[in-house]
């Protein structure tokens, strides 16, 4: 088998759904036939590879390619593909190239020659570039597929490069009416895709800027990507994005275009200077091509794959790395002489897109009209969503006035809505040192808070908070002030200073009513909203207060507002129904793409479904948000509090699943990062070493939480309950779990978590009666998940065993299955041990007798021994047995009791 090439990444990325579609078939041992479509390096070679390194040792594997110009010779593929192989007879190569035979007889010694290579062995036979294939090997690839046997059949083909002239064509087609074939369609790589395989090529995230530019440079497709990669030796991603195109890529590049005649090669290049959206009146203008003429040329080019058809009367190239080779070779001159013939035609025509003016203003060196373009740019594509085009356009008038304070504003306020907190924090800074007017510094300061906080510079937002106080005493009341006072509520809020945040709104509402400020009054509403979710008693008000605020901002076109706003209920106070809150979570989305709201349209989407998975108790569901979100976010470089921004969450969901080893993983991920929360690190290594049973690490982390609790000026309900029950099953000594449980609640907390960890602890001290009484209290708690309901039946169940009350016990363990049906972990493994000892069967089985009922009569004479305290090498001495077949009944015993250590038998069963 001829070797398969690779590439530049060392892993494959966007294509694990297509590889597992195929490996499915390879696994199956069926006849099966696939076909992968693709243009030129989208990666169809790979994913053959990748499938290949996955099949058994015992799988015969044959790939054969075509080639250009394989038409006009028969059976090329299968000659490729068995070329080397000395198991294949000479005779049988002799009469398959044969042109004297006929072609009945060509074909079955083709066939022949296949059947002896696999026999009856699972077999991968690959056809690979069929769009060029000749008309043998395409009735080859037929036949092989009506063939029966454990085998898989692949071809790759390229679409656009399919006509009806060509054998694939009918081949194809075929394929369709006789069997049932899977077919493999490879995009291009994402963004996140693209990212992602910049990171795994340099072994470290990618800039989000260097992406993204390198995403639109090579259209997403990986044969380009790698091609770039390559020609840097160190793979220096930001520098990769004004490198030159490698030689060897432009001439691949620009042969496309070679052989054009002069008016068609004059239109080209003034297609490449246009931009990335062509329109066709444009570029009539600019080339003085009559519309027949220019119809001609642009036809010609979409034949060949250069140009697209994007919209009505507009054309785009279709790798951009095409248009970037061609506009290689022209003159400077020449580029600004057509930059100026666009620019006047676009502005003659009183151009509704400024993005295009300013493209050509700036490639003309015309720099006032680039300025204004640029600025009215920046203020639509903010008011469109379009944070990062919003950015570009204003950094680009920024390099010709960079102490313009309109375009400082834009570019601070579209760096933070597209997750830029660097840029953000340094135009936000500029912003503020140029503003004149009073209402313009509150605004920057408004912003700079947020952005300082989700930097997670918190010294900078104590000095922000300390220089806005400074300016509401300098300012008069109006406009100014108000967002002033905003934004200290704002700070405040931030910081879990929640009194002085609902101060702050109060102020700040009552400007907005006195001098009729309705901008300041949502934003002022916003943080007061927020601010009352955080507490418990008043968390209605702030939903009420929320939800209102949501109507007004869209009706206002304040989509950050709204976006934020929404967040905040789907967080702090989920809607009371899994359907209300998939519709919050959806709106949330929208409003956030509708205001170019990175964070909330992407990581927070992805929370938002694993928090809604959560409230229907789907564990699996949950996990599978986060990994998705997770593996959309890791190829980019993040820092503050988006740096790993799921990872945290992750974890505490591993840790219910009991995927201790994944668990272990993300917490040595979060470690490297600079600015976790003080508890996040000792937190969930305490979690972890409970669960694993490890009691020196337990103390150890232990320790350094409570250490760190004090920095961390909230406390979580959730978590209490979640260490508390880790302790509990590690066994730790409780004067210690009650020191730390104490230190995670505060006044703050919701009661239903409270009244949980009190019963927890009750029930560890034996006082049954007090946990039970708790724990009831609870048990329709909407304050809790279904998971953690289930967790409180539970408890309450065992609380009833201890009184002997199993009629009630058995109502509670029922009770409690429904609520973590779709749950698995620690919590189902305490609800299948409390089934045991009521004689059900484990949860989601078939009932089943256990229980002391269920003992054998020989189980049932070991069961008196053992709770006589005889080991089990007594055991064996007094029954006449093994030691092993007498720990093989004890284990029986334990499991059917449902009891986990041996002195727990005699309450079953009684002594003898």
């Amino acid at each position: 088998m001829r070797t398969i090439r690779g590439g530049a990444s060392p892993v494959m990325i966007g294509r694990e759904g297509e590889l597992r579609r195929l490996a499915r078939l390879a696994s199956a041992r069926e006849p099966a036939v696939a076909v992968v479509a693709g243009e030129p390096g989208i990666g169809k070679t790979r994913l053959v590879h990748e499938l290949l390194a996955t099949v058994p040792a015992d799988t015969v594997v044959l790939v054969g390619q075509a080639e250009p110009g394989s038409l006009s010779r028969p059976y090329e593929v299968l000659l490729d593909a068995i070329d080397g192989r000395p198991e294949v007879d000479d005779e049988q190569l002799a009469a398959l190239a044969d042109a004297s035979r006929s072609p009945v007889e060509r074909l079955h010694t083709g066939l022949a020659i296949l059947s002896d290579l696999i026999g009856d062995a699972p077999a991968v036979v690959v056809f690979e570039d069929l769009h060029w294939a000749d008309s043998e090997s395409a009735a080859l690839f037929e036949r092989i597929a009506d063939q029966r046997g454990p085998r898989l059949l692949i071809g790759t083909y390229r679409p656009d490069e399919v006509t009806r002239r060509q054998p694939v064509a009918g081949l194809l087609a075929r394929l369709e009416r006789r069997h049932a074939v899977t077919h493999v369609r490879l995009d291009r790589l994402t963004p996140a895709q693209t990212a992602a395989m910049l990171a795994a090529a340099t072994g470290s995230p990618a800039p989000l800027r260097a992406a993204t530019a390198l995403h639109h440079r090579t259209g997403g497709n990986p044969f380009f990507l790698e091609e770039l990669l390559r020609a840097l030796p160190g793979y220096d991603v930001e520098a990769l994005v004004e490198q030159p195109l490698p030689w060897s890529l432009a001439e691949v590049l620009r042969r496309q275009v070679d052989d054009l005649d002069p008016v068609s090669h004059r239109i080209v290049e003034a297609a490449t200077v246009l931009g990335h959206r062509i329109p066709f009146d444009l570029l009539a203008d600019v080339t003085g091509a009559d519309e027949e003429q220019l119809i001609a040329v642009l036809r010609d080019l979409v034949t060949r794959g250069v140009l697209v058809e994007s919209g009505e009367d507009e054309f785009a190239f279709r790798h951009a790395l095409v248009r970037e080779a061609i506009a290689g070779q022209l003159l400077g001159r020449q580029r600004r002489r057509l930059h100026e013939a666009a620019l006047d035609v676009l502005l003659r025509g009183g151009s509704s897109d400024p993005a295009m003016v300013a493209h050509h203003a700036h490639g003309a060196g015309r720099y006032d009209d680039m300025v204004a373009a640029a600025r009215r740019g920046a203020a639509l594509y903010l008011s469109i969503g379009s944070a990062y085009q919003a950015l570009q356009l204003a950094e680009m008038g920024l390099d010709e006035l960079p102490d313009d304070t309109e375009l400082l504003a834009a570019a601070a306020r579209a760096a933070w809505l597209a997750g830029l907190l660097d840029d953000a924090l340094r135009y936000g800074r500029s912003w503020r040192d140029r503003a004149t007017a009073a209402t313009d510094r509150a605004e920057s300061l408004y912003l700079l808070v947020r952005i300082a906080w989700e930097s997670r510079e918190f010294d900078e937002m104590r000095a922000l908070t300390h220089e806005i106080e400074t300016l509401i005493a300098q300012l008069p009341p109006g406009a100014g002030q108000a967002r002033a006072m905003t934004a200290i509520a704002q700070s405040s809020y931030l910081r879990d200073d929640l009194d002085v945040a609902l101060l702050w709104c109060d102020r700040a509402l009552a400007l907005a009513a006195e001098f009729d400020l309705p901008s300041v009054r949502l934003s002022a509403l916003l943080e007061k909203g927020a601010t009352l979710t955080e507490r418990a008693r008043t968390a209605a008000d702030g939903r009420e207060i929320l939800s209102a605020l949501v109507d007004e901002a869209e009706k206002a076109g304040e989509w950050v507002l709204a976006a934020r706003a929404l967040n905040t209920l789907l967080q702090e106070v989920p809607p009371t129904s899994p359907a209300e809150h998939a519709e919050t979570l959806e709106r949330m989305r929208v409003d956030a793409e509708r205001a170019g709201f990175e964070s909330l349209a992407v990581a927070s989407y992805f929370q938002g479904r694993a928090r809604l998975a959560l409230r229907t108790g789907d564990l699996c569901a949950a996990i599978d948000a986060l990994e998705e979100g997770r593996g959309q976010d890791r190829g980019y470089q993040r820092r503050g509090r988006w740096a790993d921004y799921h990872g945290v969450f992750l974890a505490g969901l591993s840790l219910e699943a009991g995927e201790l080893d994944r668990v272990e993983e993300l917490i040595a991920d979060l470690a490297t990062l600079t600015d976790n929360p003080p508890t996040t690190i000792p937190g969930l290594t305490f979690h972890l070493a409970c669960r694993r049973g490890d009691l020196p690490r337990a103390e150890s982390a232990l320790d350094d939480l409570l250490a760190a609790l004090p920095e961390q000026n909230w406390r979580s309900g959730e978590q209490a309950h979640d260490l508390v029950s880790a302790a509990l099953e590690l066994g730790l000594p409780i004067d210690r779990i009650e020191t730390m449980a104490e230190a995670l609640l505060c006044a703050d907390v919701w009661d239903a978590y409270r009244t949980l960890v009190d019963a927890q602890l009750a029930e560890a001290h034996g006082r049954h009666a007090e946990a039970l009484t708790g724990y009831l209290s609870i048990a329709d708690s909407p304050a809790l998940g279904p998971a953690i309901r289930g967790t409180v039946r539970v408890g309450a169940a065992r609380c009833l065993l201890a009184a002997d009350r199993r009629a009630e016990a058995t109502a509670q363990a029922e009770a409690a299955e429904p609520l973590l049906a779709e749950w698995r972990g620690w919590r189902v493994a305490q609800l299948a041990q409390v089934r045991a000892q009521l004689g059900l069967a484990p949860p989601g089985t078939e009932q089943t007798v256990t229980g002391p009922a269920a003992l054998t009569p020989r189980e049932r004479e070991v069961a008196v021994l053992i709770s006589d305290g005889l080991t089990n090498s007594e055991l064996a001495r007094r029954l006449y047995i093994s030691p092993k077949t007498a720990a093989v009944h004890v284990s029986n015993i334990l499991r059917k009791l449902g009891v986990s250590s041996r002195t727990e038998v005699g309450a079953h069963v009684g002594g003898a």
